[in-house]
Protein backbone atom coordinates (compact mmCIF):
# COMPACT_ATOMS: atom_id res chain seq x y z
CA UNK A 1 0.00 0.00 0.00
CA UNK A 2 1.28 3.78 -0.99
CA UNK A 3 1.51 6.39 1.27
CA UNK A 4 -1.03 7.95 -1.36
CA UNK A 5 -3.08 5.05 -0.63
CA UNK A 6 -2.79 4.89 2.73
CA UNK A 7 -6.10 5.19 4.79
CA UNK A 8 -7.35 7.98 6.62
CA UNK A 9 -7.67 6.14 9.69
CA UNK A 10 -4.06 4.86 9.28
CA UNK A 11 -2.82 8.41 8.99
CA UNK A 12 -1.38 11.03 11.77
CA UNK A 13 -3.85 13.65 12.42
CA UNK A 14 -2.83 17.21 12.37
CA UNK A 15 -4.78 19.67 13.40
CA UNK A 16 -4.04 23.83 13.58
CA UNK A 17 -6.30 25.46 16.11
CA UNK A 18 -6.33 29.01 17.49
CA UNK A 19 -8.48 31.91 17.83
CA UNK A 20 -10.02 34.30 13.96
CA UNK A 21 -7.13 36.33 11.99
CA UNK A 22 -3.90 34.74 13.72
CA UNK A 23 -3.41 33.17 9.99
CA UNK A 24 -4.15 29.76 10.17
CA UNK A 25 -5.22 28.91 7.59
CA UNK A 26 -1.93 30.82 5.76
CA UNK A 27 -0.19 28.73 7.75
CA UNK A 28 -1.92 25.33 6.66
CA UNK A 29 -1.38 26.54 2.85
CA UNK A 30 2.23 27.34 3.44
CA UNK A 31 3.04 23.93 5.35
CA UNK A 32 1.28 21.94 2.59
CA UNK A 33 2.18 23.67 0.00
CA UNK A 34 -1.26 24.05 -1.54
CA UNK A 35 -4.37 25.94 -1.17
CA UNK A 36 -5.84 24.51 0.86
CA UNK A 37 -8.12 26.81 3.15
CA UNK A 38 -9.51 29.84 1.94
CA UNK A 39 -7.55 33.04 3.19
CA UNK A 40 -8.92 36.66 4.26
CA UNK A 41 -8.14 39.55 6.26
CA UNK A 42 -11.61 38.98 7.76
CA UNK A 43 -12.09 37.18 10.67
CA UNK A 44 -13.89 33.80 10.68
CA UNK A 45 -13.10 33.19 6.66
CA UNK A 46 -12.74 29.20 8.03
CA UNK A 47 -16.41 28.34 8.89
CA UNK A 48 -16.00 24.47 9.27
CA UNK A 49 -12.88 22.23 9.40
CA UNK A 50 -11.41 21.60 6.28
CA UNK A 51 -9.20 18.39 6.01
CA UNK A 52 -7.28 16.89 3.56
CA UNK A 53 -4.97 13.85 3.34
CA UNK A 54 -1.64 13.84 1.84
CA UNK A 55 2.14 13.23 2.64
CA UNK A 56 3.99 15.96 4.18
CA UNK A 57 7.87 15.29 4.34
CA UNK A 58 9.65 14.60 6.65
CA UNK A 59 6.24 13.45 8.26
CA UNK A 60 4.79 10.90 5.72
CA UNK A 61 1.16 10.24 4.70
CA UNK A 62 -0.89 12.78 6.90
CA UNK A 63 -4.44 14.12 7.37
CA UNK A 64 -4.13 18.02 8.11
CA UNK A 65 -7.37 19.69 9.15
CA UNK A 66 -7.83 23.68 9.63
CA UNK A 67 -10.59 24.50 12.14
CA UNK A 68 -12.67 27.77 12.91
CA UNK A 69 -11.63 30.28 15.21
CA UNK A 70 -11.52 29.24 18.31
CA UNK A 71 -13.16 32.41 19.75
CA UNK A 72 -16.03 32.45 17.18
CA UNK A 73 -19.06 34.83 18.02
CA UNK A 74 -22.80 33.65 18.09
CA UNK A 75 -25.11 31.05 17.94
CA UNK A 76 -23.20 29.66 14.83
CA UNK A 77 -20.09 30.30 16.25
CA UNK A 78 -20.85 27.98 19.22
CA UNK A 79 -22.16 25.24 16.66
CA UNK A 80 -18.15 26.03 14.83
CA UNK A 81 -16.56 25.71 18.09
CA UNK A 82 -18.67 22.28 18.86
CA UNK A 83 -17.07 20.79 15.50
CA UNK A 84 -13.30 22.56 16.67
CA UNK A 85 -14.13 19.95 20.15
CA UNK A 86 -14.37 17.09 17.71
CA UNK A 87 -11.91 17.10 15.53
CA UNK A 88 -9.88 16.84 18.80
CA UNK A 89 -10.65 13.74 19.35
CA UNK A 90 -8.43 12.63 16.82
CA UNK A 91 -5.85 14.75 16.64
CA UNK A 92 -2.46 13.15 17.16
CA UNK A 93 -0.40 16.68 17.64
CA UNK A 94 -2.31 20.01 18.08
CA UNK A 95 -0.71 22.68 16.55
CA UNK A 96 -1.88 25.93 18.56
CA UNK A 97 -1.69 28.72 15.86
CA UNK A 98 -1.07 32.39 17.92
CA UNK A 99 -0.24 36.13 16.76
CA UNK A 100 3.27 36.50 17.67
CA UNK A 101 2.77 40.09 18.68
CA UNK A 102 0.62 39.71 21.30
CA UNK A 103 1.26 37.31 25.13
CA UNK A 104 -1.77 34.05 24.79
CA UNK A 105 -4.77 35.33 25.54
CA UNK A 106 -7.58 33.53 27.88
CA UNK A 107 -8.88 31.74 24.41
CA UNK A 108 -5.24 30.59 23.69
CA UNK A 109 -4.98 29.25 27.46
CA UNK A 110 -8.41 27.72 27.01
CA UNK A 111 -7.30 25.76 24.43
CA UNK A 112 -3.70 24.58 26.12
CA UNK A 113 -5.69 23.00 28.59
CA UNK A 114 -7.78 21.16 26.64
CA UNK A 115 -4.86 19.33 24.77
CA UNK A 116 -3.60 18.93 27.79
CA UNK A 117 -6.64 17.69 29.70
CA UNK A 118 -6.84 15.24 26.84
CA UNK A 119 -3.02 14.38 26.40
CA UNK A 120 -2.84 15.62 23.43
CA UNK A 121 1.25 16.86 22.34
CA UNK A 122 0.99 20.24 20.71
CA UNK A 123 3.41 22.89 19.52
CA UNK A 124 2.86 26.53 19.88
CA UNK A 125 3.47 28.25 16.61
CA UNK A 126 3.75 32.44 17.16
CA UNK A 127 2.95 33.38 13.89
CA UNK A 128 3.06 36.70 12.01
CA UNK A 129 6.72 37.08 13.45
CA UNK A 130 7.99 39.52 10.67
CA UNK A 131 6.31 42.12 12.77
CA UNK A 132 8.55 41.66 15.80
CA UNK A 133 11.96 43.46 15.58
CA UNK A 134 13.68 40.58 17.59
CA UNK A 135 12.44 37.27 17.03
CA UNK A 136 12.95 34.98 19.96
CA UNK A 137 14.87 31.88 19.85
CA UNK A 138 12.53 28.35 18.97
CA UNK A 139 12.65 25.49 21.42
CA UNK A 140 10.90 22.53 21.83
CA UNK A 141 7.10 23.33 21.90
CA UNK A 142 7.30 26.68 20.40
CA UNK A 143 8.06 27.83 17.04
CA UNK A 144 8.11 31.18 15.69
CA UNK A 145 6.85 31.41 11.64
CA UNK A 146 5.93 34.37 8.92
CA UNK A 147 3.55 33.12 6.38
CA UNK A 148 4.64 36.03 4.29
CA UNK A 149 8.17 36.11 4.62
CA UNK A 150 8.16 32.00 4.23
CA UNK A 151 10.06 31.06 7.49
CA UNK A 152 9.78 29.05 10.09
CA UNK A 153 8.06 26.40 8.02
CA UNK A 154 10.08 23.77 7.97
CA UNK A 155 11.47 24.32 11.41
CA UNK A 156 7.80 23.56 12.11
CA UNK A 157 7.33 20.23 10.01
CA UNK A 158 10.31 18.76 11.75
CA UNK A 159 9.11 20.04 15.11
CA UNK A 160 6.64 18.15 14.43
CA UNK A 161 8.11 14.82 13.53
CA UNK A 162 10.10 14.97 16.86
CA UNK A 163 7.33 15.50 18.56
CA UNK A 164 5.52 12.51 16.89
CA UNK A 165 8.63 10.47 16.38
CA UNK A 166 8.83 10.03 20.42
CA UNK A 167 5.60 9.82 21.13
CA UNK A 168 4.30 7.10 18.43
CA UNK A 169 4.28 3.33 18.90
CA UNK A 170 3.62 0.92 16.12
CA UNK A 171 0.82 -1.35 16.85
CA UNK A 172 0.68 -4.43 14.84
CA UNK A 173 -2.91 -5.92 13.59
CA UNK A 174 -1.06 -9.77 13.86
CA UNK A 175 2.04 -9.71 12.56
CA UNK A 176 3.43 -10.10 16.32
CA UNK A 177 1.67 -13.20 16.48
CA UNK A 178 2.95 -15.16 13.60
CA UNK A 179 6.72 -16.16 12.65
CA UNK A 180 8.67 -16.05 8.97
CA UNK A 181 6.58 -18.35 6.70
CA UNK A 182 3.71 -19.05 9.06
CA UNK A 183 0.48 -19.53 7.61
CA UNK A 184 -2.84 -17.78 8.03
CA UNK A 185 -5.76 -17.90 6.10
CA UNK A 186 -8.43 -15.32 6.02
CA UNK A 187 -11.62 -16.00 5.55
CA UNK A 188 -13.42 -13.48 3.29
CA UNK A 189 -16.95 -13.88 2.43
CA UNK A 190 -18.15 -11.49 -0.62
CA UNK A 191 -21.90 -10.28 -0.16
CA UNK A 192 -24.08 -7.60 -1.38
CA UNK A 193 -22.51 -5.26 1.22
CA UNK A 194 -18.90 -5.79 0.42
CA UNK A 195 -16.85 -2.53 -1.44
CA UNK A 196 -17.09 -3.61 -5.70
CA UNK A 197 -13.76 -4.28 -6.75
CA UNK A 198 -11.95 -4.51 -3.66
CA UNK A 199 -11.84 -5.39 -0.17
CA UNK A 200 -12.73 -3.85 3.20
CA UNK A 201 -9.46 -2.22 5.40
CA UNK A 202 -9.32 -4.85 7.83
CA UNK A 203 -8.97 -7.16 5.49
CA UNK A 204 -6.16 -5.10 3.42
CA UNK A 205 -4.59 -4.79 6.76
CA UNK A 206 -4.14 -8.11 7.92
CA UNK A 207 -2.57 -9.12 4.18
CA UNK A 208 0.24 -6.26 4.54
CA UNK A 209 0.80 -7.11 8.22
CA UNK A 210 1.22 -11.02 7.62
CA UNK A 211 3.50 -10.06 4.28
CA UNK A 212 5.56 -7.81 6.10
CA UNK A 213 6.08 -10.67 9.07
CA UNK A 214 7.29 -13.05 6.72
CA UNK A 215 4.47 -14.62 6.80
CA UNK A 216 2.27 -16.66 3.80
CA UNK A 217 -1.67 -14.91 3.87
CA UNK A 218 -3.78 -17.58 1.99
CA UNK A 219 -7.01 -16.12 1.17
CA UNK A 220 -10.64 -17.51 0.77
CA UNK A 221 -14.17 -17.24 1.24
CA UNK A 222 -16.22 -19.57 4.03
CA UNK A 223 -17.59 -21.16 0.72
CA UNK A 224 -14.00 -23.09 -0.15
CA UNK A 225 -13.08 -22.85 3.18
CA UNK A 226 -12.87 -26.61 3.74
CA UNK A 227 -11.28 -27.23 0.78
CA UNK A 228 -8.55 -24.50 1.10
CA UNK A 229 -7.91 -26.03 4.71
CA UNK A 230 -7.30 -29.35 2.96
CA UNK A 231 -5.24 -28.92 0.65
CA UNK A 232 -3.16 -26.32 2.31
CA UNK A 233 -0.16 -29.09 3.40
CA UNK A 234 0.58 -27.71 6.66
CA UNK A 235 -1.71 -26.62 9.66
CA UNK A 236 -1.84 -22.87 9.36
CA UNK A 237 -0.69 -20.83 12.43
CA UNK A 238 -4.28 -18.51 12.54
CA UNK A 239 -7.07 -18.17 10.94
CA UNK A 240 -9.34 -15.18 10.58
CA UNK A 241 -12.50 -14.81 9.57
CA UNK A 242 -15.21 -12.10 9.17
CA UNK A 243 -17.16 -11.95 12.31
CA UNK A 244 -20.61 -12.43 10.16
CA UNK A 245 -19.28 -15.57 9.55
CA UNK A 246 -17.92 -16.90 12.59
CA UNK A 247 -19.98 -19.61 13.46
CA UNK A 248 -19.84 -21.80 10.60
CA UNK A 249 -15.59 -20.91 10.85
CA UNK A 250 -15.81 -22.28 14.05
CA UNK A 251 -17.38 -25.52 12.90
CA UNK A 252 -14.77 -26.11 9.84
CA UNK A 253 -11.82 -25.07 11.69
CA UNK A 254 -10.03 -27.73 13.71
CA UNK A 255 -9.92 -26.99 17.56
CA UNK A 256 -6.31 -26.92 17.98
CA UNK A 257 -6.17 -24.14 15.28
CA UNK A 258 -6.51 -21.02 16.68
CA UNK A 259 -9.17 -18.92 15.04
CA UNK A 260 -10.28 -15.09 16.20
CA UNK A 261 -11.98 -12.27 13.86
CA UNK A 262 -10.56 -9.42 12.05
CA UNK A 263 -13.17 -7.18 14.45
CA UNK A 264 -11.49 -8.46 17.51
CA UNK A 265 -8.22 -7.87 16.30
CA UNK A 266 -9.46 -4.88 15.49
CA UNK A 267 -10.33 -4.04 19.09
CA UNK A 268 -6.39 -4.75 19.78
CA UNK A 269 -4.88 -3.25 17.21
CA UNK A 270 -6.97 -0.15 18.53
CA UNK A 271 -6.49 -0.25 22.16
CA UNK A 272 -9.64 -1.22 23.53
CA UNK A 273 -10.08 -5.35 23.77
CA UNK A 274 -9.52 -5.55 27.44
CA UNK A 275 -12.25 -2.98 27.69
CA UNK A 276 -14.36 -5.05 25.23
CA UNK A 277 -13.98 -8.28 26.47
CA UNK A 278 -15.17 -7.16 29.93
CA UNK A 279 -17.90 -5.27 28.24
CA UNK A 280 -19.59 -8.09 26.56
CA UNK A 281 -20.32 -9.93 29.84
CA UNK A 282 -22.92 -7.31 30.32
CA UNK A 283 -25.08 -9.08 27.96
CA UNK A 284 -25.97 -11.38 30.65
CA UNK A 285 -27.25 -8.50 32.90
CA UNK A 286 -29.58 -7.01 30.44
CA UNK A 287 -33.56 -7.08 31.21
CA UNK A 288 -36.76 -6.01 29.33
CA UNK A 289 -36.61 -2.94 28.08
CA UNK A 290 -32.60 -2.27 28.49
CA UNK A 291 -31.41 0.31 25.43
CA UNK A 292 -28.35 -0.70 23.69
CA UNK A 293 -26.12 1.75 21.29
CA UNK A 294 -24.91 0.35 18.02
CA UNK A 295 -22.49 2.41 16.94
CA UNK A 296 -20.52 2.56 13.52
CA UNK A 297 -17.57 4.52 12.18
CA UNK A 298 -18.05 4.91 9.06
CA UNK A 299 -21.63 5.70 7.22
CA UNK A 300 -22.62 3.31 4.50
CA UNK A 301 -25.94 2.23 2.74
CA UNK A 302 -27.78 0.06 4.68
CA UNK A 303 -28.50 -3.53 3.32
CA UNK A 304 -31.30 -5.62 4.02
CA UNK A 305 -28.74 -8.02 6.04
CA UNK A 306 -27.01 -5.35 7.71
CA UNK A 307 -24.71 -6.23 10.63
CA UNK A 308 -25.55 -3.43 12.65
CA UNK A 309 -28.99 -2.81 12.75
CA UNK A 310 -30.28 -6.38 11.93
CA UNK A 311 -27.94 -9.08 12.82
CA UNK A 312 -26.43 -8.29 15.85
CA UNK A 313 -30.04 -7.06 17.28
CA UNK A 314 -31.61 -10.20 15.92
CA UNK A 315 -28.66 -12.62 17.68
CA UNK A 316 -29.08 -10.21 20.79
CA UNK A 317 -32.80 -11.05 21.08
CA UNK A 318 -32.59 -14.64 20.27
CA UNK A 319 -29.48 -15.26 22.91
CA UNK A 320 -31.76 -13.01 25.84
CA UNK A 321 -35.17 -13.57 24.99
CA UNK A 322 -35.62 -9.97 25.67
CA UNK A 323 -37.64 -7.21 24.62
CA UNK A 324 -34.73 -5.13 24.09
CA UNK A 325 -34.59 -1.14 22.81
CA UNK A 326 -31.63 -0.09 20.41
CA UNK A 327 -30.41 2.92 19.21
CA UNK A 328 -27.79 3.61 16.10
CA UNK A 329 -25.34 6.00 15.96
CA UNK A 330 -22.88 6.57 12.64
CA UNK A 331 -19.52 8.51 11.76
CA UNK A 332 -19.04 11.07 13.83
CA UNK A 333 -22.33 11.30 15.61
CA UNK A 334 -21.36 9.44 18.61
CA UNK A 335 -23.71 10.73 21.57
CA UNK A 336 -21.98 12.97 24.58
CA UNK A 337 -24.60 11.29 26.96
CA UNK A 338 -23.88 7.74 27.20
CA UNK A 339 -25.79 7.46 30.89
CA UNK A 340 -29.23 6.26 29.25
CA UNK A 341 -27.22 3.22 28.26
CA UNK A 342 -27.07 -0.39 28.77
CA UNK A 343 -24.66 -1.40 26.49
CA UNK A 344 -22.67 0.21 24.10
CA UNK A 345 -21.69 -2.21 21.01
CA UNK A 346 -19.24 -0.34 18.33
CA UNK A 347 -18.10 -1.81 14.71
CA UNK A 348 -14.08 -2.51 14.98
CA UNK A 349 -13.77 1.38 14.33
CA UNK A 350 -11.43 0.51 11.27
CA UNK A 351 -12.76 3.53 9.51
CA UNK A 352 -11.67 5.58 12.88
CA UNK A 353 -8.32 6.07 13.93
CA UNK A 354 -6.71 4.81 18.08
CA UNK A 355 -7.20 8.33 19.15
CA UNK A 356 -10.72 8.82 18.53
CA UNK A 357 -11.72 5.22 19.62
CA UNK A 358 -10.43 5.55 22.88
CA UNK A 359 -12.08 8.88 23.08
CA UNK A 360 -15.12 7.11 22.60
CA UNK A 361 -14.67 4.27 25.33
CA UNK A 362 -13.06 6.65 27.58
CA UNK A 363 -16.42 8.37 27.59
CA UNK A 364 -18.36 5.33 28.23
CA UNK A 365 -15.84 4.13 30.88
CA UNK A 366 -16.19 7.82 32.38
CA UNK A 367 -20.06 7.43 32.67
CA UNK A 368 -19.98 3.29 33.38
CA UNK A 369 -21.35 2.11 30.30
CA UNK A 370 -19.91 -1.25 29.78
CA UNK A 371 -18.27 -0.57 26.21
CA UNK A 372 -17.48 -3.82 23.54
CA UNK A 373 -17.71 -4.42 20.18
CA UNK A 374 -18.97 -6.58 16.47
CA UNK A 375 -16.63 -9.14 16.62
CA UNK A 376 -16.63 -9.72 20.14
CA UNK A 377 -20.20 -9.73 20.87
CA UNK A 378 -20.83 -11.70 17.91
CA UNK A 379 -18.30 -14.72 19.30
CA UNK A 380 -19.64 -14.28 22.83
CA UNK A 381 -23.67 -15.02 21.84
CA UNK A 382 -22.15 -17.95 19.40
CA UNK A 383 -20.46 -19.62 22.56
CA UNK A 384 -16.93 -19.13 21.05
CA UNK A 385 -15.50 -16.02 22.95
CA UNK A 386 -13.07 -17.97 24.64
CA UNK A 387 -11.58 -19.87 21.50
CA UNK A 388 -11.54 -16.50 19.35
CA UNK A 389 -9.12 -14.52 22.15
CA UNK A 390 -6.95 -17.64 23.50
CA UNK A 391 -4.29 -16.73 21.37
CA UNK A 392 -4.33 -12.96 22.13
CA UNK A 393 -4.19 -13.06 25.69
CA UNK A 394 -1.87 -15.95 25.75
CA UNK A 395 0.24 -13.51 23.76
CA UNK A 396 -0.32 -10.46 25.92
CA UNK A 397 0.90 -12.34 29.27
Amino acid sequence: MGLNNTPSAERLHIGFFGCRNVGKSSLVNSVTNQDLSVVSDIKGTTTDPVKKSMEILPLGPVVIIDTPGFDDEGELGEKRIEKTKKILRSCDIAILVTDATRTLNITEKELIAIFEERKIPYIIVNNKADKLKNIPKDNENIVYTSTIEKFGIEKLKNTIGNIIGKSSIENKFVGDLIEPKDIVVLVTPIDTAAPKGRMIMPQQLGIRDIIDAGGIAVVTKETELEETMRNLGKKPKLVITDSQVFEFVNKVVPKEIPLTSFSILMARYKGFLKTAIDGVKQIDKLKNGSKILISEGCTHHRQCDDIGTVKIPKWLKQYTNLDLEFEWSSGTGFPTDLKKYDLIIHCGGCMLNSNEMNYRMNQAIKQNVPFTNYGITIAYLKGILERSIELLLNFNK
